[in-house]
């Protein structure tokens, strides 16, 4: 009962001890814009405290000594509550004025089975979104479930349970009635957010390879049946649609040949965007903790659907990994009209200064049009930046790279079968294409 005791403590003490962030005027000249912000795996662990054991940091270390722990972070632990604050402050005083916040999923931390519980999941969450409504009470949040918001992780259910019925009661005064049924059902919802413009939450967690109770399911919980259905009602009613979920269609682009959900579901998910990619307008994930995009390409190889992965809040690493990430805040404009995506504003926390200066300047790190010297973000405009990736000695990619760590470490750098594997993953989403690109990527030229 440790971390539960740890949530009911850390809710009522440090909301009050969080600083100010500075205030970013960057957006007073883009007024004709609309903005949505995008948080994604918060991985609060509430045990998260400094001392002089450095084993004992973190729950979420799993007895590994953290690193550097100061009062924002360790890059071997999960966020502490400090961190999530400052992000969630530095948010409101930003004054982007957003539309709406998109939230995809993972509050509880990376901690051993036997540390968490149905209850203690549920109380996380509960205490995210308690938050979450603090900073922005009258601000609509349209959340997804992640593979840790469960117990045993990853291992989501098809039909309702405990923790589907206590979302779908926390998250309903973000909601209609309609999007809580399908949530306590299944874990999944729609509703329409603006007038022609739907929000489609999926639990991409059904299609999760480590989920063993959807093993040989042909359609988990009906998902892509009703998937289906509802992206043919809306082009029947001519509706734009965002995508929203927790693990990302596609290749993992630091892995070779290997996709987040299970391959045959990504196969019939690339096939749906595919035939209905005159409806959706973007797909935004999280999951992966890293900044990544992807460009579906039909049939003929014409771009048709612009992707997108978001950096985690949560700045953890495995041991062995080379790299981690900064903890990252996004920010996406689009045209208040037709609902096409313009831009990104890819916002940071450089975590060793912030713990070094004991205060949170959160900062700029890119504008996406900016940074890449493209129109917008529509996928003819990723697709060609996709195309100056594969070129050698790429100034692009290796931008891209760093961003793809939100800045951690600008000396490391990624070559050879690393880029290989990164730009198979930006272009190509299906079996087929993917293996075709890593086989020609793999031979020599000339």
């Amino acid at each position: 009962m440790t971390l539960l005791v740890l949530l009911c403590v850390f809710s009522h003490v440090f909301y009050l001890q969080v600083s100010a962030a500075p205030v970013n005027n960057v957006f007073k000249h883009l007024q004709s814009a609309s903005k949505f912000w995008h948080i994604s795996d918060l991985h609060l662990d509430p045990t998260y405290h400094v001392t002089e054991d450095h084993t004992k940091v973190c729950f979420s270390s799993k007895g590994v000594p953290a690193l550097d722990p100061g009062v924002f972070g360790d890059f071997l632990c999960d966020s502490p509550y400090q961190l999530i604050l400052s992000a969630f402050s530095y948010m409101k005083q930003v004054d982007l004025q957003p539309d709406f916040i998109i939230w995809t999923g993972d509050s509880p931390p990376h901690v051993p089975k036997e540390e968490l519980s149905t209850d203690i999941v549920i109380n996380v969450i509960a205490n995210m979104t308690r938050t979450i409504r603090q900073f922005f009470p009258e601000l609509p949040v349209y959340p997804a479930l992640g593979n840790h918001d469960y117990w045993p992780q990853d291992q989501l259910p098809t039909s309702g349970n405990a923790i589907y019925d206590a979302v779908a009661k926390l998250w309903s005064p973000w909601l209609n009635p309609a999007a809580v049924e399908t949530l306590q059902k299944g874990g999944f919802y729609s509703l329409v957010i603006k007038p022609g413009l739907r929000l489609v939450s999926l639990n991409t967690n059904l299609y999760y390879s480590p989920n063993e109770v959807t093993v040989n399911m042909s359609d988990p919980a009906g998902q892509f049946q009703w998937l289906q259905e509802t992206l043919e009602l809306s082009r029947q009613n001519m509706e734009k649609v965002y995508v929203i979920a927790h693990v990302p269609i596609g290749y993992l682009p630091f892995a070779i040949n290997t996709t987040a959900i299970r391959e045959s579901y990504n196969e019939q998910l690339v096939k749906i965007f595919r035939n209905y990619s005159d409806v959706v307008e973007g797909q935004f994930y999280g999951h992966t903790h890293r900044d990544s995009i992807m460009v579906l390409l039909d049939h003929k190889g014409k771009p048709v659907n612009s992707i997108f992965v978001t950096p985690a809040v949560t700045p953890i690493k495995s041991l062995l990994e080379p790299f981690s990430n900064n903890p990252g805040l996004r920010a996406y404009l689009y045209h208040p009209e037709n609902y096409g995506l313009l831009d990104i504003w890819q916002f940071y926390l450089n975590l060793t200064e912030a713990n070094l200066e004991k205060r949170s300047e959160w900062k700029l790190e890119y504008i996406m049009t900016e940074a890449f010297d493209i129109e917008d973000i529509q996928p003819h405009s990723l697709h060609e930046l996709a195309l100056r990736f594969e070129k050698p000695q790429s100034k692009a990619f290796e931008k891209y790279f760093n961003h793809f760590m939100v800045s951690y470490n600008l000396s490391i750098t990624c070559e050879s079968s690393c880029k290989m594997v990164q730009v198979c993953a930006v272009h190509f989403l299906d079996r087929e294409t993917y293996l075709q690109c890593m086989a020609s990527a793999g031979r020599p030229e000339g």
